[in-house]
């Protein structure tokens, strides 16, 4: 009986710790961590990279379309506010009187205002282009010659045209006899207002040209071979000089608010 007890004792008991030892360890530890980690982590990161993208995307889409529907309102604002004025004003003839004149007299704080909100309008819709064109030919010098045209714009209606030849009403036919200094930086505002949006015009032709758009090309084209005949025809003192400056202006500026509506049309499909 002592015998007996002393051999069975030692043999039971080291195998079963050494069975249950590994046995446990393999069956606890390593199915339960790994599971969970490759489970739960690519989820995780997954739906915070889709909330980022629905709450960023949305968000810079609709701030573009507002940026270029300013670029749309250019022509409208300046055209329509500009216009009224000349059918209305007493004194003011378009074949004689350029738009700018505009800005003189009572009524001249409209047409200074009418600058200035054309000059922020240019300069939203030149930010509106510069991202959608990103990438393309034409995308860094198209926007950055529309900034150029903004402040010019805004230039122009912080310094003022002299009256002149009939206008404002009471004012002696024929041109003055001199120009203040803020005439004159008004000229070189808008001289550099204007070309700025010839070169921008021609940088747009080439920008649709590259895309395989002829037709877009050519009204590009069209658009600021308008302002620099209609503008070159005024500063050499032609009949009807400011007729011809007034339709320049009004045809490049139309052709970039076409630009913008069909690039925010493209935007609305993304």
């Amino acid at each position: 009986m002592t015998a007996t007890q002393s051999t069975a004792q030692p043999t039971a008991h080291p195998t079963a710790r050494a069975t249950a030892q590994p046995t446990a360890r393999s069956s606890v530890r390593p199915t339960a961590h790994p599971t969970a980690q490759s489970t739960a982590h690519p989820t995780a990161q997954s739906t915070a990279q889709s909330t980022a993208q629905s709450t960023v995307q949305p968000t810079s889409t609709g701030s573009t379309r507002a940026l270029l529907t300013c670029a749309v309102l250019t022509t409208p604002v300046f055209g329509i506010v500009s216009l009224t004025q000349a059918f209305t004003r007493e004194g003011f003839d378009l074949l004689r009187h350029p738009l700018s004149m505009l800005s003189t007299g009572d009524l001249g704080w409209v047409q200074i205002g009418n600058f200035w909100i054309t000059a922020v309008l240019t300069v939203a819709g030149a930010i509106g282009l510069r991202r959608v064109m990103r990438g393309t030919p034409g995308a860094t010098w198209a926007p950055r010659l529309l900034l150029v045209e903004g402040v010019g714009l805004a230039a122009a209606g912080v310094f003022s045209m002299d009256p002149g030849d009939g206008f404002p009403a009471g004012t002696p036919l024929g041109a003055p006899a001199g120009m203040s200094w803020h005439a004159m930086l008004h000229m070189a505002a808008g001289s550099v207002a204007f070309t700025a949006l010839i070169a921008a015009c021609f940088v747009l032709g080439r920008h649709f040209s590259r895309a395989g758009r002829a037709g877009h090309a050519v009204a590009s084209r069209l658009g600021g071979l308008a302002l620099l005949l209609g503008n070159g025809w005024a500063m050499s003192g032609g009949r009807a000089g400011s007729l011809t400056l007034c339709v320049g202006v009004l045809a490049a500026m139309a052709w970039v608010s076409v630009v913008a509506a069909a690039k925010r049309a493209d935007v609305g499909q993304r």
